[in-house]
């Protein structure tokens, strides 16, 4: 999930470097006059293994799940971070059986909406059709369509996400942005493999939303700028963020409005609001559109002639469902707020963002945006009480900390990714393109519901065919539902078994 607003290993690079004033000693002080440095705090990391059984892909599967922490000190040996992960290994333990290291966005998401919603041994039962998950008890039933049949599976949650933290005086500066956080996960993982004896193993890459952004940066610290590289079968991208300006609704920025159309095409379509066939084709000619004609019009700005507008607008007004004379006041340009907010206003209604299936009332229907996003707060309390159940209950994790399953450290991210141009806009497609263009053996999943309008599908489309990236390897999958379309019982379904074949076809 994207916000809205957007192992012991030592990553010296990237953690406190001392000042050049600590390097030498002081004038006129002797090395026999100097106190002695204090010894480092020692933390004790919490891990607590139980046994299980269940069936996954129709294979009666025995498998132990290990949630424990992993303790990043910093090149003084200081304790600086405490990364949990849930491990599920199938017992007896193969050193050979594929592996995947799966993550969450946000940033700030923990990896609760995949372990609990897709790909974990269980799952919080909510409804299936786009209705309020209501007041609890909240059903953490059986996962039959877990990967746990064809690989192991390790859930990360970076710090400020989970259980996962920050210790003492460690400075977030040092892992709140793309690159640190990426080679704080990629550190974990070469730990993971040290410690379970899985260098062997083929090994996949997974993250949902900031976490196909995270996917890209990690694979790169894995592969692309060490000479320890650590090889990976596949990158596995479930609602796909790389190029930022694809999203951005910064004034100016046309680009946003090519990418949502489609998006809005589909919305429109779902709710009775456009007249078409099948949401493939409808949204396939809307792709048309937005590439050509409209692509054409926006481009040239107020240089656009009347004709040209003219001829815009009712196309315009087809695929997005809304009024040309809303369309009018808006220049042909509609922001996804407004677009939330518009569609069913007549019906009284506003629409989701993360799954614009979703509908809810707002206070009253005069404003331009909506009050909340009835697809987030409709599922949000089932998978915080499912996933402090499971963890703190059948798991056996003690700690007094709350389950951050969406966190505030995204305000203070650090969106640079460095080179000469450190100011320019987040786009780490090119990172995806290196790894491909390396590594022959690497394939990508891409994994995208027709209605998130957090990630449009379209977006995902632009960033991953840009040149460079090799098309050959890149394959898309499409679901008839939102951001997180495991919500669906059908999308579930289709989702891991597109994900299980990706994971036999290595």
């Amino acid at each position: 999930m994207i916000d809205r607003w957007s192992v012991a290993a030592v990553l010296a690079t990237a953690l406190v470097v001392a000042a050049p004033a600590f390097a030498q000693d002081r004038a006129g002080e002797t090395a026999k006059d100097k106190p002695a440095a204090e010894a480092p705090a020692q933390v004790t990391p919490q891990v607590v293994t139980t046994r299980h059984s269940g069936v996954f892909g129709g294979q009666r599967v025995n498998y132990t799940a290990t949630i424990g922490e992993t303790i990043v000190k910093n090149d003084d040996g200081v304790p600086e971070v405490a990364v949990v992960t849930t491990a599920y290994v199938r017992e007896p333990r193969d050193p050979n059986r594929p592996i995947t290291f799966l993550f969450n966005g946000g940033p700030g998401s923990g990896s609760v909406w995949l372990q609990m919603g897709a790909f974990g041994p269980k799952r919080v039962a909510i409804p299936s059709d786009a209705r309020d998950d209501g007041a609890p008890p909240y059903p953490v039933v059986d996962n039959p369509g877990s990967l746990l049949d064809v690989t192991d599976l390790v859930f990360i949650d970076p710090p400020g996400t989970g259980f996962s933290h920050l210790i003492g005086k460690a400075d977030p500066k040092n892992y709140y942005g793309v690159t640190q956080d990426a080679k704080l996960v990629a550190g974990v993982i070469r730990r993971w493999l040290n410690d379970n004896g899985r260098w062997s193993s083929p090994k996949f890459l997974g993250g949902e939303s900031y976490g196909t952004t995270r996917s890209a940066a990690v694979a790169n610290q894995l592969m692309n700028v060490t000479y320890n590289d650590v090889g990976l079968n596949g990158i596995i991208l479930i609602s796909t963020i790389l190029d930022f300006a694809a999203g951005s609704d910064a004034q100016g920025n046309e680009l946003s409005y090519i990418t949502n159309l489609p998006s809005m095409a589909a919305t429109a379509l779902y709710h009775g609001k456009a007249q078409g066939g099948s949401v493939e084709q409808f949204t396939e000619e809307a792709r048309q559109f937005a590439l050509g004609p409209y692509a054409s019009f926006l481009l040239k700005g107020q240089h656009a002639t009347s004709e040209e507008r003219a001829a815009i607008l009712p196309q315009l007004s087809r695929f997005t469902g809304l009024s040309t004379g809303f369309l009018e006041r808006a220049d042909l340009r509609v922001t996804p707020d407004r677009f939330y907010k518009e569609l069913l206003r007549d019906r009284g209604l506003t629409i989701g963002r993360l799954d614009t299936r979703y509908t809810g009332k707002d206070y009253d229907s005069a404003g331009e945006s909506a009050d909340n996003d009835p697809s987030f707060y409709g599922i949000d309390a089932g998978y915080t009480a499912a996933i402090n159940s499971w963890a703190r209950g059948t798991l056996g994790f003690k700690t007094d900390r709350e389950y951050q399953a969406i966190g505030s450290v995204g305000r203070d991210w650090d969106w640079r990714i460095g080179g000469r141009d450190s100011n320019s806009y987040m786009n780490v497609a090119p990172y995806i393109g290196t790894a491909l263009r390396e590594n022959s053996g690497l394939r990508v999943f891409v994994a995208q519901g027709y209605y998130d309008f957090a990630t449009p599908f379209f977006g995902a489309e632009y960033s991953l065919s840009r040149t460079g990236i090799p098309q050959d390897r890149v394959q898309f999958h499409y679901y008839h539902a939102g951001h997180m379309m495991y919500v669906r019982d059908e999308d579930r379904a289709k989702l891991v078994n597109d994900v299980r074949s990706f994971i036999r076809s290595r």
